[in-house]
Formats: C-alpha cells, structure tokens, sequence
C-alpha cells in the first residue's frame, strides 16, 4: 500500500432509501448533492441553506408588531361606557355615568382619614343619604345599618387595635325572605393621609352604589340577600373588615365574598385570589362575567408576600371563614396613596367594566345552590386565567396535574420520535445521534444560565452607578436594558458551540428547549405550583407545531420547518405577551414604594429573565438559521448599549411631575426621652423622612438642609423602636433607613399621647401588675420593652404576641374614630429574682396628627415646597415620647 493511500480516511454510511432525507443538523456544510432548485420565495429569503441576515430586522419586528398591535391593546381595553341617556335603551344596567358622579361626589369631601370629620362625618352622611333615596321605591327589602366597633387583631407582628371605628351595612333581600344565606360585598372609603383616595377605594364604593342601585329597582329576583359592607377603616390597617366580620349581627349568615380593591387608577380589575379551596366560586365567575381578567400566577405571587400589600380578604378568610373572590384595580400605580389619586383621571370605561362584571356576579352568586352548603363544595384549589380578556380558562388544581403529566410527557415523547427521525433520515447511528443531542441540551441549558446572569449583573450594575428605575417613566427601556441583554446570553452560547463545532444548526436545538421546559413542569408541579400552566402551554404548542413538521415531512427541510413552527408559536407568544404586560403594568409602579432595601433593577432582571424565558425560549433559537447569526446577535447588545446610554440622559430619569413621582412621608417631629427618675434626659425636634424607593439621593441638592440629613440607625442600638413614631408594621421593618434632620419644634395637638400609671399592684414575689391609661390622638403607637431581665407574661392586649412569643419591643397600633375615650389597659411582668429595685419596663410612645393640616407650620411649609414638583411628600406632625417605670 502506497503511503498516500495510508493517509486516506474512509467512512462508510448506510444509505437510506431517501437520501434526501438528511437533518439540516448533521448536514455537512456545503452539501448540494441531492438539493433542488430553489423557487422563487426561497431565493429571496434563503442562501446556502440559511435565511438572509437582512431579513433579521424583519423578524424582530413580527414578534415587537404582534405585542404591541395585539397583546398591549387588549390589555388595555375597555367597554363602551353607558350614560344616564343610554339608561332608557339598556334598561336593568350599569350606568358608569352614576357611579362617576358618585365618584366625584365622595372624592370631593377630601382625604378621609380614619377619625377626621370627613371620614366619621361627611362621607357616613353622604352614604346614608345615597341609601335612603336608593330605598325609597324599590321592590326589595334594604336595611341600612351603621355599625361602630372596637376590637385587636394581630397583622404580621403588630397588634392592631381599634375604637369606635364606623361601618355602613346595607342589606339588599328580596320581599318576605328567610333566607340566613348572604352574599357579602365589602369595599372602603377611606383613604390615607394627604390622599383624595379615588382609585383606592372611592371607585369600589362608587361602584357598589351604583349595583345597589340597579338591583333595587330591578325585577330580576334575588334567591338571596346581598350585603353591602361600606368600610370605613381599611388602610390603617383592615381593622373595619374586622370589626364587622367578628362583631356585627349579619356576618355569621355571609357565605360567601366579593371583595373591591384597588393599587392603582382604572384599568381593568384582575381577579387575583379566589376560594380559597372554593372551586364552585370561579365556576360561577367564568358563567357570570362579562369582561374576563384573572390570573392563579396573580394569586400566588400575592399568596406568598411578593406583593407589598395586603387586603380584607385575608381579615374576612383568617377570621369569618368565608370564601370568596379577590378582585382590584392595577393600571396606573404610580399616583396609587399620592395626593394625584384624583377621580379626573379615572377612566369611565373602567366603571363599566367593573359594573358590568360585579352585577352579573352578584347576581349569579346570590342565585347560585352552592352558596347555600358552600363547605360541601370546598373540593381543593383551581387553576384560572383568561385569554385576551375573550373567555375565562378554569380547571380543577387534580386536572391540572394530570394535564400538566400528560403534555409533558407527550412532548418528550414527540421531541424523542423526532431526535430518531434524524438517526434515520441520516443513518447514523441513535447512540452516535443521542450525544450530540446530550451535548445540545447541555448548551441550551448553560445558555439559559448565562441568560440569567448577565440581566442581573446589569441590575447590580445599574443601582451601582446610581442609575436604578430609569426605567419607571419609559418602561420601554426594559425591553432594550435588559430583555436584549437575557435573550443575547440564549443566543450567543449555541452560536460558539455550533461555530466551534462546525455544525449547521437545524431543529435539534427546539428539541432541547422543549425537553428542558417539559422537565420542568413536571418538577414545578410536583412542588405544587400552580402557575406552571404557562411552561406546559410552552410545550403543548411546540408540540403540535413539531407533529405539523413531522407529518407534512418539513422536517428534512432547511428552512420550511420554521414556518409550521412560527405559526404555532404566535398564539402562546401573544398570550404570554399578553399577561406579561399586565404584569409589568402592576409591578412597575410598585418598585417606587418598595423601600430602599430592594435594588428595583436586580427585581426587574430576573421578572425579564422569567418573562423573555417563557415568551421567547422557542423564538431566539431560530436566530441561528440567519447568515451572519453572531453579528445579529450581538446587535442585541448593541440595543443594550443604546438604551444603557438613554438611561443616562434625562429620558432615563425615573420621575415626572403628578403621572410618575418620587415618594417621602415626611414627619415634623419632637422627641422626648426619660430616664428612669422622669426626667428628660433628651429633647430633640426634627424632620423625621422614610423614603419610599432607592434613590433618596436625587433631592439631595434641592431640599432644605437635606446635606444635613443622618440616618437614624445609630438610635436603633440606644433607644427604644429607634426612637421614632412608627406609623405602620411597614415602617417598622424599615426603620432604620429612615433620615433625620434637626429642625424647629412641631405645632402638635392639645391631646399629646399620654400614659398615665393608675396602679401598681405585686402579684407574687416575681410578678408585678401596672394597670395604666394611654389618651392621645386618632392614631398612636405604643412599644413595649421590658427591661432588667423582666419578661412580659400576661396583658389585656390581644394574647398571640405572648402565645408566640414575639421578640419585644411589643408594637401596639392604637386608632378611634368618633370616640376619643382614653385607653385603659394592664400589663402583667414577671422577674425570676425577684428584684423590683432596678427598672423594669420602658414604653415608647408615638403619636401622629395625620388630618390636621392647621397644624403645618411655616418652617415646615417651606421645608415641604423645597421638594422638587416630582415628589410627593406625605406630611404630618408627629411626636414621639419614652418613659420607663
């Protein structure tokens, strides 16, 4: 054998009987042998086997003309809305007229603070009048109640205690009834400080009169009573929802809930919790409603705290046991608790749709047999969500499983067949076929990875350079920040391995995708996640696009394949567009009130990682079918380098005057601190400042003597609850990024909060009793130290703090409303030695002025006005006082 025949390799391949049946896969590159000729179509997109790179611009933009022709418009709409002229013609319907004037009505008495006379005054006789001209002439029985009340309840680790707070209770029942079976409807109308309180809650409220309205002079029957809860004491927090559902004479007959609340300013409300373990609520939901827009990923998300907020569903779940529908407002959270929260801006088709949708499930519920024997029906939690607002999806949490089972394992199965395909097609051997799609999954699942961490190291990066949400006014620029960024990382890693490799790429990476996602689901579900829905949804359209494929034989195709696949991929892409917005739409506005512990653009990182995996995972993998597939690729950091430029300009900055602000609750604070003799050991007067999100630094420049301003933590280490008046459990935990600036002495009222010891009494040898009378203003806090080694062991507060052992400072929130009656309470310690010479307890003692605008002093006035016109600062005066006994 001659040496240029020993340095010749010889491979023999098994021919099949097609041979132009060969994956675009394991193709070698430049094969031409067994192509046809191109026809026409596939000359102006094709070349050597791969699409054009200029029609890359065009792919792009399908996808971007998809989301926004389709996905964001029908996120956004809104039905016609009827006027009181339309009310002849559409006789036995919501008119979003009424309830605007009811709206402006309620909203022009002001913020209506708990215990200021807008609250327990003026808007209880507005609303009392509005139910005695709906009484007059109806065909129903309505009973109108006013109900005070005081009570405790423990909310996270504060007690929240309350006084002569105001419900008004309107009961709807048909003519000679003995129905004990009520429907509850619940919304609020007060609002907070500072705050007109039009979105969150006078919408609700608006909205409930109206249904009133309807349903008394309707002739449609009610098979049961409806109750209308009027709530006058949700944001301080929920303690109205509980008073009624402890305490009140109908609550024990309200089986099941509808309950109206709102973080925004119109838009379409979302139902986000249901049940729970109620499925036969969100069956009459789906036959009832008009305007669909629900979401399980919504409930789970709120169900486990990724949402700063809290509703009286949980109060009326936790404490009366009563099922029921979580329904709010999200769009526009930007003015949601801000002075802009106007009813202007409310959009009336949003009354409408609220109208609309209430009144036919009020009247479907009330009318359903379930309601009657709700616990016979608690048959485990559901899976719900609507499509385009077109129809409403619902199926049991068990038939989720086995979909979830079933599709996952189809799709391997198919993804399987198709990989075998290409061992026949090509003649290579499965075992030599299955490692090179081992080694394609491996890729694909690394590319993810590196998907995921190059968004998050621009979120780190961004908040280090001082330039976090220069998103919040264009929330374009996340698509360009950090979706580019995501989808550049999924792309770029295949592109080495087959440049690398010296492979032409074909379908085998989908494959992957698809066996990646399928996995997935399957683990998700086994961990009893609900929201996987949207992976198996992923797989099941793949599927059936691959089955398309492999039945029409495009499969063997160059390019053909990606068309049956684009079709398939365009219906879950516009839904998960679809939602996706919604939940940016929701979200963005938050990432303004979140505090500064939370870097916003980490958050927005990893919620565009999630989004761009489940939206586009089927789609950025087509990039390497495109000539030229690396320099397009990198064009997606090239977007990103633009839009990391923008942010740096004044279109990156995250405020604008009234539509997108800057928060601060500002607190002219004195603070006086005893010791142990009484004596005033420390006396300091100043602006107490929590900031709302992380750039406190913007103002810095602008507000007066903001240069000056310390953080307060080194008071967090000597002085009781940092020595501040804490006006929620959410300032709590955030205390110590407050700031503090010294100032002049506050104007505060005649009724300072006060705690007079009015006995004290030895139990045993280590036990000892105070027995002691807090007075003060609407809204007050007490904190609890006991000190020298004293623990507390029994109180005449609410009892779970000492069941569970809460770690001291003990923090009780204290508010009335028409009755300022002083507080009498006890406090029982206990000291294993016995010793009651050295001091024993310190009580700190916060009071807030939050409805007393007579009260801003000049000084203070003009500290507020040095703010820039995109802040909005909450202001109000406050003091703080320590004592130990």
């Amino acid at each position: 054998m001659s040496g240029s025949e020993k340095n010749v390799r010889r491979r023999v391949i098994t021919p099949t009987s097609d041979p132009t049946n060969v994956d675009p896969l394991l193709r070698p590159r430049g094969s031409q042998q067994y192509e046809a000729q191109p026809n026409g179509c596939e000359r102006a997109f094709v070349q050597r086997n791969k699409i054009k790179w200029f029609w890359a611009p065009a792919f792009f933009g399908f996808w971007l003309l998809l989301y926004v022709t389709i996905s964001i418009p029908a996120c956004h709409r809104l039905p016609r809305p009827l006027t009181i002229q339309d009310e002849e013609t559409h006789p036995d319907q919501f008119i979003a007229e009424r309830a605007e004037k009811n709206l402006r009505e309620l909203v022009s008495l002001g913020p209506r603070v708990v215990g200021s006379r807008q609250n327990e005054m003026a808007a209880l006789k507005m609303l009392s009048q509005k139910m005695q001209r709906i009484r007059s002439g109806t065909a129903n029985d309505i009973e109108v109640d006013v109900q005070v009340a005081s009570g405790s309840y423990v909310h996270w680790s504060m007690v929240n205690m309350y006084q002569s707070i105001q419900n008004i209770v309107v009961k709807i029942s048909p003519k000679n009834t003995n129905s004990t079976t009520y429907l509850l409807v619940n919304s609020h109308y007060d609002s907070v400080p500072a705050g007109p309180g039009a979105g969150d809650d006078g919408s609700m409220v608006a909205t409930m009169m109206e249904v009133l309205r309807v349903l008394a002079k309707s002739d449609k029957p009610l098979k049961n009573p409806v109750v209308f809860l009027f709530n006058g004491a949700e944001e301080n927090p929920l303690q109205a929802s509980h008073a009624f559902i402890t305490q009140h004479k109908w609550a024990k007959y309200c089986k099941a809930l509808i309950n109206l609340d709102s973080c925004g300013n119109g838009g379409r409300e979302i139902l986000f919790q249901s049940g729970p373990n109620h499925p036969w609520l969100m069956k009459n939901y789906r036959r009832a409603i008009k305007h669909p827009y629900a979401s399980t990923m919504g409930e789970e998300l709120f169900q486990h705290n990724f949402i700063p907020s809290d509703t009286d569903f949980r109060i009326f779940r936790d404490h009366g046991s009563v099922p029921g529908l979580d329904m709010a407002y999200t769009y526009n959270g930007f003015v949601y608790h801000t002075r802009h929260d106007k009813a202007e801006i409310f959009p009336r088709g949003s009354f409408q749709h609220t109208g609309d949708n209430l009144l036919a499930l009020v009247r479907q519920i009330a009318n359903s047999p379930e309601i009657e024997n709700s616990a016979k029906y608690a048959k485990g939690h559901t899976i719900y969500f609507d499509v385009m607002g077109w129809f409403l999806v619902f199926y049991t949490e068990t038939e989720g499983v086995i979909l979830n089972v079933i599709v996952s394992l189809i799709s391997i199965g198919i993804c399987g067949y198709a990989i075998k395909l290409i061992s026949v097609n090509s003649g290579i051997k499965l075992e030599k076929i299955l490692k090179k799609v081992g080694h394609t999954l491996l890729v694909q699942i690394l590319s993810v990875v590196v998907g995921a961490i190059l968004p998050v190291l621009l979120g780190l990066f961004m908040d280090a350079v001082h330039l976090p949400l220069s998103w919040f006014s264009n929330s374009w620029l996340i698509l360009g920040l950090y979706f580019t960024t995501f989808f550049f990382g999924l792309a770029i890693v295949p592109a080495m391995y087959f440049h690398w490799t010296k492979q032409v790429t074909g379908s085998a990476l989908l494959h992957c995708h698809c066996i990646l996602l399928s996995v997935l689901t399957l683990i998700f579900t086994i961990c009893g996640i609900r929201s996987v829905f949207v992976l198996m949804l992923s797989c099941l359209f793949y599927t059936v696009g691959l089955i398309i494929n492999i039945a029409t034989k495009l499969h063997t195709k160059d390019v053909a394949w990606v068309i049956p696949h684009i079709v398939c991929t365009v219906p879950p892409f516009v839904f998960f567009a679809y939602f996706s917005h919604g939940f940016f739409t929701t979200f963005i506005p938050m990432f303004g009130r979140f505090g500064e512990n939370l870097n916003p653009d980490l958050a927005v990182a990893v919620f565009s990682v999630a989004v761009g995996f489940l939206c586009c995972g089927f789609i950025i993998p087509v990039l390497q079918l495109f000539n030229k597939s690396k320099t397009i690729i990198c064009g997606l950091m090239g977007i990103t380098l633009l839009c990391f430029i923008i942010a740096m300009t004044p279109i990156g900055f995250p405020y604008r005057p009234e539509t997108n602000v800057q928060r601060f609750a500002v607190l002219h604070t004195k603070r006086t601190f005893h010791d142990a003799e009484n004596k005033v050991r420390r006396q300091e007067s100043g602006y107490f400042i929590m900031p709302q999100d992380r750039r406190t630094y913007t103002v810095k420049n602008a507000v007066i003597n903001m240069t000056l301003a310390q953080r307060i933590g080194s008071d967090c280490d000597k002085e009781i609850n940092c020595g501040l008046p804490l006006y929620n459990q959410r300032w709590h935990k955030t205390r110590k990024n407050s700031l503090w600036i010294p100032a002049s002495e506050p104007v505060l009222g005649e009724n300072v909060p006060t705690v007079l010891l009015l006995s004290k009494n030895t139990v045993s040898p280590t036990r000892i009793r105070y027995e002691m009378q807090l007075s003060g203003p609407n809204h007050m806090a007490l904190f609890i130290q006991p000190l020298n080694g004293a623990k507390m062991m029994d109180w005449s507060f609410h009892q779970a703090p000492l069941r569970l052992s809460f770690e001291p400072p003990y923090f009780i929130y204290f508010s009335w409303g028409v009755n300022g009656d002083p507080l009498k309470f006890w406090l029982e310690l206990e000291k294993p030695n016995g010793n009651w010479n050295s001091t024993t307890l310190e009580l700190g003692l916060g009071g807030h002025w939050t409805h007393h605008k007579e009260l801003i002093t000049p000084d203070f006035k003009k500290f507020l006005d040095s703010f820039p016109h995109y802040v909005d600062a909450t202001p109000w005066p406050a003091s703080f006082e320590s004592r130990i006994f």
